[in-house]
C-alpha cells in the first residue's frame, strides 16, 4: 500500500459516517416552537427564523432535522400527547375510566390546552399538518377506546349491537365538553361518572 493510499484510508476512518443528531438541540428547537405558540403565535405567523432565534441554533440546524415548518410543528405538538396509558384488561368499566382519566389530566394542563387550541385554529389553512397531528397524537387514543369497547362486545360485557364509533364519540365528547367548555368544576371522579352513566345504557341486563 502506498503512502497516499494509507493517508486516504486514515482520513476516511476519521471522518464520521454522518453528522450526529444532537438531542439537546432538538429539545431546544421543540421547546422554542411550543413556547412561541403558547405566547399566541399561530402557525401562519410562526417562522423558522423565530424558532431558531429562540432555540439559540442556526436555521440549518433545524432544516437538517425537519424539511419544513409544518413537520416541525407536528412533532412539537406530538410531544404534548403522551401515549395512551396501559389498561388492565379486566373490565370495560375500569379500562375506560383509566383512559378518560388520562384525558382529564391532559386537559388540566393549561399550557398544553392553550397550545393545542391555537394550533387547531389553523387547521383550515394547514390541513396536512392537522391530518398528521391527528394520526400521530389523537388517533392512538381513539383506537385505545375503540379496542376496549370492542373487547367488551366480544366478551359479552357489552351488548352485541353497540355502535363502537358512537360509543367513542359519546365518551370522548363528554370529556371534551366538560374540560374545554364546562364551568371548570370538574372533580377527579368525573371520568368514573361519565363511564357509569354511559355504560348504564350499553351493558347487558
Amino acid at each position: 500500500m502506498t503512502m497516499q493510499e494509507m493517508a486516504q484510508g486514515t482520513a476516511a476512518a476519521a471522518r464520521p459516517a454522518g453528522r450526529p443528531r444532537s438531542e439537546k438541540a432538538e429539545k431546544a428547537i421543540v421547546e422554542a416552537t411550543l413556547d412561541l405558540i403558547a405566547e399566541g403565535m399561530g402557525v401562519a405567523e410562526l417562522s423558522i427564523e423565530a424558532i431558531a432565534s429562540r432555540a439559540g441554533v442556526g436555521k440549518t440546524t433545524i432544516y437538517r432535522r425537519w424539511s419544513n415548518k409544518e413537520d416541525l410543528v407536528v412533532d412539537a405538538l406530538a410531544t404534548l400527547k403522551a401515549p395512551p396509558p396501559p389498561v388492565a384488561g379486566v373490565s370495560v368499566h375500569d379500562d375506560l375510566v383509566t383512559l378518560l382519566s388520562a384525558m382529564q389530566d391532559e386537559k388540566r394542563k393549561s399550557r398544553t390546552r392553550c397550545i393545542i387550541n391555537i394550533a387547531m385554529s389553523d387547521a383550515d389553512r394547514y390541513p396536512r399538518l392537522m391530518e398528521r397531528f391527528v394520526k400521530i397524537a389523537i388517533e392512538p387514543r381513539r383506537q385505545a377506546v375503540r379496542d376496549v369497547v370492542q373487547r367488551g362486545i366480544d366478551s359479552g360485557e357489552l351488548r352485541p349491537d353497540v355502535d363502537v364509533e358512537v360509543a367513542l364519540a359519546t365518551l370522548s365528547g363528554a370529556m371534551l365538553w366538560h374540560t374545554k367548555w364546562g364551568n371548570g368544576d370538574v372533580t377527579d371522579d368525573f371520568p368514573t361518572r361519565v363511564v357509569d352513566q354511559i355504560l348504564s345504557g350499553l351493558t347487558n341486563r
